[in-house]
């Protein structure tokens, strides 16, 4: 769905090329694509090499320099791509409510639907300019949704949370605590998913997915808070396990290799939904992100819900990553405000931003059964992917397009978004539910 003019792309390479001599990365590491039919190419350079999904591998070098000119000069290699960094920068700020704005808010607002008391200062909820979801629980079918795992792939989670442990993912076929790989899929006492960010002494994740910055927790909170556990907030969705991927540093400094390992992760461990609330301005003309959002929205059905990016900018002239990538398999969510209008932060764009949802002071659970305020495109974000994961539930014969075409058609249309983002609206969890039944979406 999203297209670039060749004029765009010509201007956008140049670009890249200046920002990639400038941009940091790991000298160890080299992502090679292989063409179809072909094997990686054998070199004194490689030390060892991990196939991470159809043609792709990351390799373990010793000289980079070198075995980056050697594989350009081999017929067998599509692309090399250097493991970039993303530039250091702050995430965003949480504030706690004054207790009279709490206050009034509560007795304005009130939402009897859940028992949560803090649940009437989620605004995201209401029709006039959030997401319809009171009013969709209150007409739901009268069946459980099926359950839907959405991957958190951030800066961890709190999963000792009062409003999050019981919603948090856990893998039955490890063992906790001992050592063992016990289901055999790499990774050793993943309970509640992994940490990209800590290596072991062979170069291996580890799996202490406990948060260190708030970020991920409010995600998480969000998406599936536990509902009418008469403890603070609730989320968007009731059917979801929250799994946590640890792979976004509290100063934003990702490396390419980890989003990549986390992203696959989830898909190969279930993950229907993937909520990307992180993202950086140039991506130093590499594709490996793109490639594996493709390769696991084909091969495990999953969706990527993307924020749009907080630079107040146009995602069609100014290109964020993994945004602007041009992967039919990711959802892109811009930010709105109780007023209804976009948020002045938000990046917006008519081919590069898909709809938009509820960013603006999102109230939500941080560390240590702590709740706060947050704005960005990282809270729109999950907004959304709490709305996908109900849609899918109910609906669980959609594919990751379908359940993106379903959350599309269904938005609120707003005339001020005409020209902002692709759909020119909002989404919309109640339209999402009535737009899914119809037969077409697969």
């Amino acid at each position: 769905m999203k297209k670039l003019t060749i004029g765009i792309l010509m201007g956008l390479t140049v670009m890249s090329q200046a920002m990639a001599n400038d941009a940091r990365f790991s000298p160890k590491n080299l992502f090679v694509k292989v063409k179809k039919g072909q094997s990686l190419t054998k070199s004194q350079h490689i030390k060892s090499a991990k196939k991470l999904i159809g043609r792709i591998y990351l390799v373990k070098t010793d000289n980079l320099k070198a075995l980056e000119a050697e594989l350009s000069q081999s017929e067998a290699v599509d692309y090399t791509q250097k493991d970039y960094y993303a530039p250091k920068k702050l995430l965003p700020k949480h504030e706690e409510l004054e207790p009279t704005t709490a206050l009034l808010k509560r007795m304005f607002d009130i939402n009897y639907t859940f028992n949560d008391p803090d649940a009437g200062r989620l605004w995201a909820f209401n029709s006039k300019a959030g997401m319809n979801v009171t009013t969709a629980y209150d007409k739901l079918p009268n069946k459980d949704a099926e359950e839907i795992i959405v991957a958190v792939v951030d800066t961890g989670v709190d999963h000792n949370h009062e409003d999050l442990k019981d919603i948090m993912w856990t893998n039955t076929k490890e063992i906790p605590g001992n050592g063992i790989d016990d289901d055999g899929n790499g990774y050793i006492d993943d309970v509640h998913g992994i940490n990209t960010l800590v290596r072991d002494r062979n170069g291996n994740a580890t799996t202490d997915t406990m948060a260190s910055h708030w970020h991920g927790t409010h995600v998480a909170g969000t998406i599936a808070a536990t509902q009418n556990n008469g403890i603070g907030i609730t989320g968007v969705a009731n059917n979801v396990k929250i799994m946590a991927i640890r792979t976004v540093p509290d100063d934003a400094d990702e490396l390419d290799s980890d989003i990549v390992e986390g992203f696959l992760y989830a898909a190969r461990n279930g993950a229907k939904i993937i909520n990307c609330s992180f993202g950086k301005k140039h991506n130093e003309q590499g594709m490996i992100v793109r490639d594996i959002m493709n390769e696991i929205g084909e091969r495990y059905n999953t969706l990527i819900v993307v924020s749009a990016g907080n630079d107040s900018t146009n995602n069609d002239v100014r290109l964020k990553y993994p945004a602007s990538f041009d992967s039919d398999n990711m959802i892109v969510i811009a930010s709105t405000t109780s007023n209804g209008g976009l948020s002045y932060f938000s990046n917006y764009g008519v081919i590069g931003v898909d709809v938009a949802a509820p960013g603006s002071d999102i109230y939500s659970t941080i560390n240590n059964n702590k709740y706060s305020n947050a704005s960005g495109t990282s809270m729109a974000a999950p907004n959304a992917s709490g709305v996908a994961a109900m849609v899918l539930g109910y609906n669980p014969h959609l594919s990751a397009l379908g359940l993106k075409e379903v959350l599309m058609n269904s938005v609120t249309k707003v005339p001020a978004f005409q020209g902002k983002v692709l759909t020119g609206g909002r989404v919309n969890l109640e339209a999402a539910l009535k737009e899914a039944k119809k037969k077409q979406y697969r």
